[in-house]
C-alpha cells in the first residue's frame, strides 16, 4: 500500500514524507490513483439511472460538514470543501469516513496534507456551506478560522462541533473515494442545533412540542 501512495502523491505534485501529515502515509494507509470508472460496458444499461438515483436518495437527510486542511508546502492557503457524505464509523480506534468525488480538486490537496478537520455546521450556517460548496473561489476570504490542535487545519468558527483527524485508509468507491480519519481531537461548542439538507435544500430541526 506505501507504494500505491507514492504512486498517487507523485501523480498529484506531492511528495511522500512531507507536510504535516506526513505520520499519515505508513503502509497501513493507502491513497489510490484513479482507475478507470466505468463499470457498466458499452452493450449493457446502466440497472439504475443518475436522476433517479439523486431523486431517491435526495429523501434521505443528512447533516453537513466542511471537510479542512492545512496548506502543503509551496500552497498559498488552506483547503475546504463542503461534504455531506460524512459519518462516525469506529470507536475503538476512534475513526470516522467520508466521501469525495474524484474530479474534487480539494482532494489531492487533503491527500498531500495527510490531515484533515471535520467543521460539523450549525442550522445558521447555509450561506458558510454554500460558499465552500463552489469550485475555483476563494473560499476562506472572510471566513474567521484558527488551527485545529492536532493538525493545525482551519477550524471554521462558530462550528458547533468539530473532529481533528489524520488520514488512516482511502478505498475505491465507485466514482467516490472512502476516506477513512483516525480522531486526533475533537469538540463541541454550544447547543445550535445541525445544518441539514434534504431533496436540496437546506433545513433545520423543528421543535418538539410534545
Amino acid at each position: 500500500m506505501a507504494a500505491t501512495v507514492v504512486r498517487y502523491l507523485r501523480s498529484v505534485g506531492g511528495s511522500p514524507g512531507s507536510g504535516p501529515g506526513s505520520a499519515a502515509y505508513e503502509p497501513e494507509s493507502a491513497v489510490l490513483p484513479r482507475p478507470d470508472l466505468r463499470a457498466v460496458g458499452e452493450d449493457e444499461r446502466a440497472p439504475v439511472g443518475p436522476g433517479e438515483f439523486r431523486a431517491v436518495l435526495g429523501r434521505f437527510a443528512s447533516g453537513v460538514t466542511v471537510v479542512t486542511a492545512p496548506p502543503g508546502e509551496g500552497e498559498d492557503g488552506p483547503v475546504g470543501f463542503a461534504c455531506q457524505s460524512f459519518a462516525s464509523l469506529s470507536l475503538d480506534p476512534p475513526l470516522v469516513v467520508f466521501m469525495v468525488g474524484r474530479t474534487s480538486t480539494s482532494w489531492p490537496r487533503i491527500a498531500r496534507a495527510g490531515v484533515f478537520c471535520v467543521n460539523v455546521l450549525g442550522a445558521g450556517q447555509g450561506e458558510l456551506c454554500r460558499r465552500f460548496a463552489v469550485s475555483g473561489a476563494d473560499k476562506f476570504a472572510g471566513v474567521t478560522h484558527s488551527p485545529a490542535p492536532a493538525t493545525g487545519s482551519p477550524l471554521l468558527d462558530g462550528a458547533p462541533a468539530w473532529i481533528d483527524c489524520r488520514i488512516h485508509a482511502v478505498h475505491t468507491g465507485g466514482d467516490h473515494l472512502i476516506v477513512v480519519g483516525r480522531v486526533e481531537a475533537l469538540g463541541a461548542v454550544g447547543d445550535e442545533g445541525p445544518l441539514l439538507f434534504h431533496r436540496g435544500r437546506f433545513g433545520r430541526l423543528a421543535e418538539d412540542g410534545g
